[in-house]
Parts: structure tokens; sequence; C-alpha cells
């Protein structure tokens, strides 16, 4: 079953489009991110999602609830963590998580058990009792997370869920999210290529409002990378050295102590004999893994924050 599914949907904004006709199944139990440049769409098609904007034309579903027919049974499924955290200040955190389950009409029993659960998870037991005005800004995001999730919604939103925190702390959140692989449905935007490498099951990337590439980490490499590259540290290669690379491959550049070279179908062997025939001093050669980055900038010629 689908959990997340949208037909052609369009939003715009006095005439300037911001999605443009996305088609997307999000399958129930699937951790889906999508990744995009700043501007590409990534949260108002969340916010399409959420209920929160109208589509200008298209829809969608959530677990077969449509948006515009049935925005509140919509809204009781979900759980969101936006962009920017929407925390009433002058409570502290019990306070904050008290606040979303009883909009959720949770039992007190069940939302004391869970806020301490989620409280321990974003390593914030110590501060449960202060007020969320004197929190640093990652602190601030923690709780956000776990009000998404203190109802134990089906399908969960997380926009951004590791802003701003430290290593430590993204890693806890990062091992958290792992644990409702399966359990819940997932749509993640994350401006953390590693984040969405590791954690994801599948990857979409919007750009200009269209969804411009589909499939899992490795899918989206072998697709649409079409270059191998080797990685040589070295000493004595002159500039007809340099100059008989470039004429046989694609790239080939000096970087500290040695070479890069990258070609579709490298043959590594070939260069590495070819070198030590002329004379080259080879320390080490090793072949440079594609990353989702390389992908990223391949597809839309931008860095994820452009």
């Amino acid at each position: 079953m689908n959990a997340v599914k949208t037909s052609k949907l369009v939003k715009e904004f006095n005439g300037l489009v911001a999605v443009n006709g996305i088609d997307l199944e999000i399958k129930k139990g699937e951790l889906f991110s999508l990744l995009g440049p700043n501007g590409a769409g990534k949260t108002t098609t969340i916010n399409m999602l959420c209920c929160l904007l109208k589509p200008t034309s298209g829809t969608a579903s959530i677990l077969g609830h449509d948006i515009i027919k049935n925005p509140f049974k919509v809204k009781d499924l979900i759980g969101v963590s936006p962009q920017d955290t929407i925390l009433s200040k002058h409570l502290n955190c019990w306070e904050n998580l008290s606040l979303m389950g009883e909009i959720h009409r949770l039992e007190s029993k069940e939302l004391k058990k869970k806020s301490e659960e989620l409280l321990e998870t974003m390593g914030l037991t110590e501060r449960a009792r202060d007020q969320v005005s004197k929190f640093s800004g990652g602190m601030r995001r923690r709780l956000s997370i776990a009000m998404a999730l203190v109802h134990d919604p089906e399908v969960v939103f997380l926009d951004e869920p590791t802003l701003g925190l430290d290593p430590q702390a993204r890693r806890a959140v990062w091992e958290y999210i792992a644990e409702l692989k399966g359990k819940k449905t997932i749509l993640l935007t994350t401006h953390y290529m590693e984040e969405a490498d590791c954690l994801s099951d599948r990857i979409g990337i919007i750009d200009e409002g269209k969804i411009v590439a589909l499939g899992t980490s490795e899918e989206l490499k072998r697709n649409h990378l079409d270059s191998q590259s080797l990685i040589i540290s070295a000493e004595n290669f002159g500039t007809k050295v340099i100059e008989n690379l470039r004429g046989k491959y694609s790239v080939v550049e000096k970087i500290n102590g040695g070479l890069k070279i990258s070609h579709k179908d490298l043959d590594f062997k070939e260069v590495i004999d070819y070198l030590y025939s002329q004379g080259v001093n080879i320390y080490s050669a090793a072949s440079e893994q594609p990353t989702l980055e390389n992908v990223f900038i391949q597809i839309t010629g931008k860095r994820l924050r452009d």
C-alpha cells in the first residue's frame, strides 16, 4: 500500500511555479528522502501534503485519504517537524509535548510514557522543566522532532530534522530515525548528503519544482554517473605525461602529491602500466567511490545549498 501518493501536484504563488506536476508514490514503512537546492520546492511539497497549503492543481493522498477532501483525517495520521521550528517558547519541554499530545487526544498515562521516552532519546531529560526560550537552536530542533512523534503518527514528515545539531546529537537522531524504518513512513528532507545516503530506502531529487531523479542511492550513482575516478599518489610525472593522459582520458587533474584521472570505463591497470613505463614513481593508487553529492551536482548542476 502507498502511504503517500501525489498526482500532478502543482503549487503556484502569484504566477511563480514552486511545484510543477510532481508524481510520487511512497510505500508504507518506507523512508524516502527528498533532496534539492534551496528554492527547489521541497518545503512547499511537504506543506501541501500536511494540508497547510492547498494545491493549485493536482492532488495527493495520505494512506488513501485525500488531502483536499479529508484534511482533518490526514492531520490525525501525520506528524510534522517543520524546517522552522514552531515551539511555545514560554513553555518548557513537558508543557510543549503535553500541548501536542492533548491536541491529538492522547490519554495522560500514554502521553507521559511517550514524552519520557522521547526526552531521553533527544537528550532533553535534564532540561525538561526549563523554558524553551533558554534553549539553543539545536535543542529546539530536537524538541520539535519529539513533538512530531509524541502521538505515534503513521506518517512522519521531517523537514531538515538535524539542522543545527552537533555531530553527536545528529548521530543520536539518525539512530532513532533508523529504528523507525519499517514501522512508520518517513518523508525526510536534508542538506546532509550522508544522512540521505545512510538512512534512505529511496531518494528523490527535486529541482525547479520537478522530480528529476528517483531511486535508491546505489541506483542513482549507477545510472547518473558516467565515469570512474582513480586517485594516484606519485611524483616525477612531467608535462608530456600529463598531456598524453589528457589526450586519452576525460579528466586529468593535478592534486596534492599526485593525479586524479576520470573516464568512462576507466581501465586502472592500463593507467598504472603507462605511468610506470614513463618512469613515474607511484606510492599509492585507489579508485574513488562515487558519492550522492557527485550525483546531485551531475543532475542539477548545483551544490545542495545553492
